[in-house]
């Protein structure tokens, strides 16, 4: 299903041509359904190396332990009955079980539009943008640092493109505020740009509190208790460490019953064996000791098996993108995972690139097609990384956005509604014959075959005359006109009153030039 093909239901031949020339130029910008996926997914390992990779990591957090640099957390495992020595955990495998299995297989997300609710888990899955990035390239394709125009801007076209299902939340890093105050900017462009789900910052303890104060406004504190509305991201510091910063915001998510990513991030080679079984053996160890921690926090809360996965270049220890090796890993986790019973997140679409070039298209195109194969849940990062998460691109991430709609309609799977009407036809045009013509596939040529709107498929002599563009432009191009056509969901008067009442309340209150992390 394209980004701009009509929605079904308005999809008629009444009314002439100039009524179907109408519907073909009319653009929908009406979000996909959260994915379900009916392809079989790609599994690399049978039952017995499963169980290896999970023994494997059972003695990892039974034997070699792992640390939590964090008082509150040291108490709760002591409380739980984990053998804590120093900062050092050693977690028995009987324990770990008994707390992973309270977390939910899959739950529903509450957007602030009811009607872009997207179910996680199992086989539903969601393209979620990147995030991070503090350099942009713009719509002129000039790579300088962002603004809080600039993300808006992201957000926006989050909002218009329909296979993206959330706005995530800093795509870019906003040089133009100060960075103690930035996560109530980041949030509040998150919810009044777009009113599909979002992302939470989880950049220090007290701005993930504040995040979720954000949001008991926006949907309101009992809601909350019963469905999850936003998401945060806990990286590890592999190997097998997880700091203050990092459990305090999972306390406060989880706290409230909002998921967060439980995500080790893996330099493969560097920070992990130089080894794919023995590197998903220890991710495996530190996402389940994660895991588990949110459910000594609140058992049942909806928590997330996470990673961020690149292996390193042993030529410039530089992390690389599209590697069959991170193919490989995904695969592995998504079994991994699936053992467990967890949703599941992964990276989607990144590259290593300086500039939206073949380079790029290779190394996203392959993790994109990877990680739908692997089953993956949250497929984060799926549109406009470039330069190692370094910038984000606005002509690929409009692409990478058309890339996860094809995407999309591959996971669907063959459609057969239609066999027996089709089928029809063959006698109709019979032997020489062809189908253009055809009152099937006049009727049903728009939905029939993905037509990609940012690809060029015409002639050499058509794309001459168009003025020679390459993808790059087409792509500038399309995301300006977007931006032209954006009508803003406009937020509740009173809530959108309230949220700036709040982010100047601790503006007010939080120093400007105060450090990012520091506990205020």
């Amino acid at each position: 299903m394209s980004d701009t093909v009509t929605k079904p239901a308005t999809r008629t031949r009444s009314g002439g041509r100039s009524a179907r020339q109408t519907l073909r130029t009319t653009r929908d910008f009406t979000m996909l359904p959260g994915l379900t996926r009916a392809l079989p997914v790609c599994e690399v390992m049978d039952g017995a190396l499963v169980e290896k990779i999970d023994e494997a990591s059972m003695n990892i957090l039974e034997n070699v332990g792992v640390q939590f640099r964090d008082p509150i957390a040291l108490a709760d495992w002591k409380a739980a009955g984990a053998k804590v020595k120093g900062e050092m955990v050693y977690l028995d495998r009987g324990l770990v079980r008994d707390l992973i299995a309270t977390i939910p297989g899959d739950f529903t997300y509450s957007a602030r539009n009811p009607a872009n609710n997207v179910r996680l888990g199992g086989p539903h899955s969601i393209f979620v943008p990147m995030t991070g990035a503090p350099y942009l390239r713009d719509l002129e394709d000039v790579r300088r640092n962002p603004t809080l125009d600039d993300l808006a801007m992201f957000h926006k076209l989050s909002h218009m493109l329909p296979a993206l299902h959330s706005s995530a939340h800093h795509i870019v890093e906003p040089y133009d505020h100060p960075i103690s105050q930035r996560h109530l900017r980041i949030t509040y462009s998150s919810m009044k740009y777009s009113d599909k789900t979002f992302m939470g910052m989880t950049t220090s303890p007290k701005n993930a509190e504040d995040v979720m104060d954000m949001c008991a406004i926006l949907f309101g504190e009992d809601f909350m208790e019963q469905n999850p509305v936003t998401t945060g991201n806990c990286n590890g510091n592999s190997p097998l460490v997880w700091d203050e910063t990092m459990l305090g915001a999972m306390r406060a998510f989880c706290r409230r019953n909002q998921p967060v990513l439980c995500s080790p991030f893996v330099l493969g080679g560097a920070n992990t064996p130089a080894s794919v079984p023995a590197t998903v053996a220890q991710l495996n160890a530190e996402a389940l000791s994660a895991l588990a921690y949110t459910q000594v926090i609140r058992r049942g809360c909806p928590a997330i098996y996470g990673h961020y996965l690149s292996t390193v270049s042993m030529k410039s220890g530089a992390p690389m993108a599209g590697t069959p090796e991170i193919s490989l890993m995904n695969f592995m986790i998504g079994q991994m995972a699936r053992h467990y019973g967890v949703p599941w997140r992964t990276s989607n679409t990144l590259g290593s690139a300086k500039t939206f070039d073949a380079q790029a298209g290779y190394e996203s195109a392959t993790t994109l097609s990877s990680v739908i194969h692997a089953g993956a849940n949250y497929i984060w990062h799926s549109a406009g990384w470039n330069e190692a998460g370094m910038h984000c691109s606005v002509a690929k991430f409009v692409v990478d956005a058309e890339q996860c709609a094809m995407a999309y309609r591959m996971a669907e799977g063959p459609k057969w509604q239609d066999f027996d009407e089709a089928l029809s036809a063959v006698p109709d045009v019979g032997p020489g014959g062809h189908y253009l013509g055809h009152p099937h596939t006049l009727e049903n040529f728009q939905s029939a075959f993905f037509m990609p709107e940012l690809f060029d498929n015409n002639s050499i002599e058509q794309w001459v005359a168009d003025g020679s563009k390459e993808i790059t432009q087409r792509a500038l191009e399309f995301a300006k006109k977007l931006l032209s056509e954006y009508q803003e969901p406009k937020l509740d008067e009173s809530k959108d009153e309230e949220l700036c009442d709040y982010i100047a309340k601790r503006e007010r209150e939080i120093p400007a030039a105060e450090a990012l992390n520091q506990d205020y």
